[in-house]
């Protein structure tokens, strides 16, 4: 079963926590930092194991010992074992890279919740996730083991993750590419030039290189090795290729500063940039509260982004933005017009009520 962000959201909501989850996909696509932050905003802590670097299963179970007491032999807790009695999220990552022995321990977890005779505490989960594709190196999962899960092929849609590059702050240029070249979000096609070390774009490549060209105003010849050494070479080129052609005003800076200040910019873009500049301001808006914007501003710089498509003819880019309000994929956006902006709400109606 092929899942999204979205639909893999409604799943954690409503499986019991008895019931063990297995998600499969390609690395670098955020299937831990959605568990995190999912888990995280409720509270429960999440252990997170990569048994793919666990030697042997005392990495796992802990050490053992002698009780004194009884002679017999026991075992140290490991470190991230709880000790509170307060439920924790267990996430078995890599979980087909684990060496078979490791695996065996494996299953009395899966089916019992123990380790070494020692229970997990009541409401506790247990998530794993693993990598499918001839070009990683795995272990095959006893069919008993996969038994214990419920398994979904997790393929967050890039909409997905636009909506989160924007909430997390990554570099502009990044999101305004992706947007217009979605295939580049993940591996795009191999040349096969560099052999098995060639590199290709990801979605964890996309925030480092955000983190390291958030420093530059403008990207030179001199920056693009360092974004290939992330993303590929390939890719590298065609992304400062895009940036350099492309000079497409942030959705921040329209939406939270002086209208006025982008007005002259807004007038040098092409009918192609302004459906991508539509798109990248209900993703902007859609994410809202990260970083304590003034939503009040936000609507009003949206109203007059709107009325500045109206005034320069843009009729058919105005309807562009009109279909682009959904309650299905932005419902964020949606209330704040609704709510802040009625009179940009009253335009878009009217708008689609003509189409």
């Amino acid at each position: 079963m092929t899942v999204d962000t979205k639909e893999l959201i409604y799943i954690l909501d409503n499986t019991p926590s008895e019931q063990n989850i297995m998600l499969v996909g390609k690395h670098g696509i955020g299937k831990s930092r959605i568990l995190e932050d999912y888990y995280s905003s409720k509270g429960q802590k999440v252990v997170t194991l990569f048994l793919g670097q666990m030697s042997d299963p005392g990495d796992l179970i802990g050490l053992p010992k002698i009780d004194e007491k009884t002679g017999k032999t026991d075992f140290m807790l490991p470190y991230w074992f709880p000790v509170d009695n307060k439920p924790v999220v267990l996430f078995l990552d890599e979980l087909n890279r684990a060496r078979p022995e490791v695996l065996q321990t494996i299953m009395d977890l899966t089916l019992n919740r123990k380790l070494a005779g020692k229970s997990l505490p009541e409401g506790s989960r247990i998530i794993s996730a693993v990598n499918n594709g001839t070009e990683y190196q795995l272990t095959d999962l006893d069919p008993a083991l996969v038994s214990r899960f419920n398994i979904y092929e997790f393929v967050p849609s890039v909409e997905d993750w636009l909506t989160w590059a924007e909430k997390e702050g990554l570099d502009p240029r990044i999101i305004s590419f992706i947007s217009e070249n979605p295939e580049y979000l993940d591996e795009a096609e191999s040349s096969g030039s560099e052999g098995d070390l060639e590199k290709t774009p990801d979605r964890r490549a996309w925030e480092r290189v955000s983190k390291i060209i958030k420093n530059f105003t403008e990207l030179t010849e001199k920056e693009k090795p360092i974004v290939g050494g992330i993303t590929g070479a390939r890719t590298a080129s065609i992304f400062f290729r895009f940036i350099n052609e492309n000079k497409i005003p942030s959705a921040k800076k329209i939406l939270c500063g002086d209208f006025k200040d982008v007005s002259g910019e807004l007038k040098k873009l092409s009918a192609a940039e302004f459906t991508l500049l539509n798109k990248s301001l209900f993703h902007f808006t859609e994410s809202l509260g990260k970083d304590g914007t003034d939503s009040a501003l936000i609507m009003e710089n949206l109203k007059k982004y709107f009325d500045f498509l109206g005034a320069a003819g843009l009729k058919e880019l105005q309807s562009h933005f009109a279909s682009l309000c959904s309650a299905e994929v932005y419902p964020v956006t949606l209330n704040l017009i609704t709510t802040k902006a009625p009179s940009l709400y009253d335009e878009i109606m009217n708008m689609v009520l003509d189409v």
